[in-house]
């Protein structure tokens, strides 16, 4: 085993560890966070090209499996399963069936048996580097282009939908409800597997809170995309740092180039926090965290629309 192969093996294990321990304690936010983070990695080593990984074809394939049931656990923690995006029950992917892929994991290099479950790895997207994509898209009209620097847009495959549930309340502070109604986009009607990634930011683009996926949107319609679905943010608004955003990337699947690509982003600063609908401007990809280089989308009135609800003890 070469010397990166088995630090490669000592961190995913390390991270299976740590996730399934958080999960076997109920801290659901942590080993959902975990779990998500490992399936990512793995995600991308099964997408690597051969001369540039440490491992087989058949043990990627494994390894994607392996990301699909941390996928799965990660969506059983959240509620019940939709059928569409699995093979298994509506029960969801158990902790004790995802305990007993540990020594799989651990024992990659010589495992040799039929994968205990019947899961596929997700179908492969392309992986690009931060910048890349914006050579891709050039045949895009002007109101898509990209400019400026921020975070890379394009994403290994994932299930969407992991939303996490609302914290406990705590007495004097405030937790904060976002219902995302609908997207206004010109061409709302192509978006292929559209959902919105929701993050919490400080003013250099570190998370403080886990980072949430909506599901697929539930319909399009004209110039919409709707998806009616409660963001629950997971930090009492009290205890997010001066100057913090929320942010939220609109992303979807384009068939023709097989990645998920960031279409556009929107944001929320904190004065903005107040019971009741609010709309916000939306602007061109790469998502730019830290705000310094922003350019509206288009100047046309589309916007993200939100309702905001807060509560207090």
């Amino acid at each position: 085993m070469s010397e990166a192969a088995r630090s490669l093996l000592q961190r995913w294990g390390a991270s299976f560890r740590k996730g399934t321990d958080f999960d076997s304690w109920g801290q659901l936010v942590e080993a959902i966070d975990e779990y998500q983070i490992l399936a990512r990695h793995l995600q991308k080593e099964a997408q690597s090209q051969p001369n540039n990984s440490e491992f087989t074809e058949d043990q990627k394939k494994t390894l994607a499996k392996i990301a699909t049931c941390l996928e799965l656990r990660s969506a059983a923690l959240q509620g019940p399963f939709r059928k569409q995006e699995s093979t298994q029950s509506q029960e969801g992917f158990k902790l004790e069936d995802l305990k007993k892929l540990e020594p799989i994991l651990k024992n990659i290099l010589s495992y040799n048996k039929e994968f205990p479950f019947d899961v596929q790895p997700v179908p492969p997207r392309k992986i690009l580097a931060p910048g890349e994509e914006e050579d891709l898209e050039f045949e895009e009209d002007e109101e898509e282009g990209g400019a400026g620097a921020g975070s890379p847009d394009a994403f290994p495959a994932r299930i969407p939908g992991t939303l996490l549930p609302r914290l406990p309340s705590e007495p004097g502070m405030t937790l904060l409800t976002i219902k995302i109604e609908k997207i206004g986009l010109k061409d709302a009607g192509q978006c292929i597997d559209p959902y919105i990634t929701v993050s919490v930011k400080d003013l250099n683009g570190i998370d403080l809170t886990p980072v949430q996926d909506t599901p697929v949107a539930s319909r399009k319609e004209d110039t919409y995309v709707h998806f009616n679905v409660d963001i629950e943010i997971q930090k009492h608004v009290e205890k997010l740092t001066k100057g913090a955003a929320i942010f939220f990337e609109f992303k979807h699947y384009k068939p023709k180039k097989r990645f998920t690509s960031t279409k556009c982003f929107a944001f929320m600063e904190m004065d903005e926090i107040k019971p009741g609908p609010i709309v916000i401007e939306l602007y061109k990809k790469p998502t730019d965290f830290k705000r310094k280089k922003l350019q509206l989308l288009t100047k046309k009135p589309l916007y993200l629309h939100l309702h905001q609800t807060l509560h207090k003890e």
